[in-house]
């Protein structure tokens, strides 16, 4: 969704500042490596885009109380919004904050860029993570760090053997991060034939 005005605009020049969520926009979260994809995918059609490398996550800024973006269930991707009995804040940077910055504005908050259309979002964040995270497993999976059910597993390895089947490692989100890289590089590799 593309305004011609802002209806607002980051007032802290300095430092980053806390912002609720929910009385000027609401947000998606998503990772990085998924967000970098959805990006891609969206082109020109993305609004302005918050990046964290702190934490490895991009926000987008999205119209408030859209009740379609909060029945998303989608792995590591989550809807930030103003509840009834709770606040959520985000942390903005200055708008002339930049790459320099591990938090900064990847897109830019302008005119022309302001909030993103949910419709073409949802549409680039599901491609995005098939195409990082692989086709959604179906059901719970055991995360091999803490051996506990996730909803939203992350394949890390696919172990190959001499017989016809082979069996996939899955990890929650919070576990997938600390999976060595060699085996993550490898369960891409193993995907992708």
């Amino acid at each position: 969704m593309k305004a011609a005005d802002p209806l607002w605009t980051p007032q802290n020049a300095k430092d980053i500042e806390l912002l609720p969520v929910g009385k000027w926009w609401d947000a998606v979260s998503a990772p990085t490596t998924v967000a970098d994809r959805a990006l891609e995918l969206l082109g020109d059609r993305s609004g302005a885009v918050i990046q964290d490398d702190t934490y490895g996550k991009m926000y987008w800024l999205i119209r408030i109380d859209t009740a379609t973006a909060r029945s998303w269930r989608m792995r590591q991707v989550r809807v930030l919004t103003a509840l009834a009995d709770e606040g959520t804040l985000l942390g903005v940077p200055p708008a002339s904050w930049g790459a320099e910055h591990r938090t900064y504005w990847r897109i830019p908050l302008g005119p022309d860029r302001y909030l993103t259309d949910i419709n073409h979002l949802v549409r680039a964040l599901r491609q995005a993570l098939d195409d990082v995270l692989g086709p959604t497993p179906d059901g719970r999976q055991l995360c091999y760090r803490c051996q506990l059910p996730t909803d939203e597993p992350v394949p890390v390895a696919i172990e190959h053997s001499s017989s016809v089947a082979s069996a996939t490692v899955y990890a929650c989100p919070s576990h997938a991060r600390d999976y060595p890289r060699a085996a993550v590089a490898q369960a891409v590799r193993g995907r992708t034939r």
